[in-house]
């Protein structure tokens, strides 16, 4: 009996130097696990809506009684939701007379130009011709266009005098190996070489871009 007891005493030494002790593993039930369990248990009446807090991550649940169970869903999935249906929606359509029900290809163009439907767009257009200002938005449109596609340009040419004037580091086999590719001009190269000439051409652009969308002041 007393060797027995000694193995037993020598085996919880052991547990307790490698931390499985029942002592050292054994769930405390505190306040807040206590209040999550009686609020988990409560009766609601179908319909009843309610919010549980996890005790452990601190998340917020929203739970509704239905007949017979209960729907789970996040504190923020309405606003997620509600994000996710504006990004698709056509804020600019005439409510009123706009059929967009299942949205064409087309469609989905004419919401990233302009926030409507290809047909409400049509539409739009159509008005705007038999008020006599078609002229003036299509080249609201062709100058925004345009002014997009030169911002574009300017990121572009950032991103290439980047790679021209900075060393980098490539991965050159399956082992890992690198290597190292020196630059191949430096700033003041890239200056003279590439960020003049294109400095000049947005120069010439702006200009060409004013003349043919902006009012001619000696009309």
């Amino acid at each position: 009996m007393a060797k027995k007891n000694k193995l037993q005493n020598i085996k919880a030494v052991q547990q307790m130097i490698d931390g499985t002790h029942k002592f050292q593993t054994k769930k405390s039930i505190g306040f807040s696990d206590a209040a999550h369990a009686a609020k988990k248990s409560e009766h609601h009446e179908i319909g009843d809506v309610w919010e549980e807090i996890d005790p452990v991550t601190g998340i917020v649940t929203i739970v509704e009684q239905r007949d017979g169970f209960r729907v789970k869903k996040s504190k923020n999935s309405d606003s997620l939701q509600q994000a996710r249906d504006y990004i698709r929606s056509f804020p600019n359509c005439r409510k009123e007379s706009c059929t967009c029900a299942k949205p064409h290809p087309l469609d989905e163009m004419m919401r990233k130009s302009n926030g409507m439907c290809f047909d409400c767009t049509i539409d739009m257009e159509h008005e705007l011709k038999k008020q006599g200002k078609f002229q003036d938005y299509a080249k609201a449109k062709i100058r925004a266009n345009a002014l997009a596609w030169l911002r574009d340009a300017e990121q572009d040419v950032e991103m290439l005098k980047k790679a021209y004037t900075e060393a980098s580091k490539v991965v050159v086999n399956s082992d890992g190996l690198t290597e190292n590719i020196q630059a191949r001009m430096t700033p003041a190269e890239f200056e003279e070489k590439i960020q003049t000439g294109f400095d000049t051409y947005k120069q010439e652009f702006l200009q060409e871009l004013d003349k043919r969308t902006l009012p001619n002041e000696n009309n």
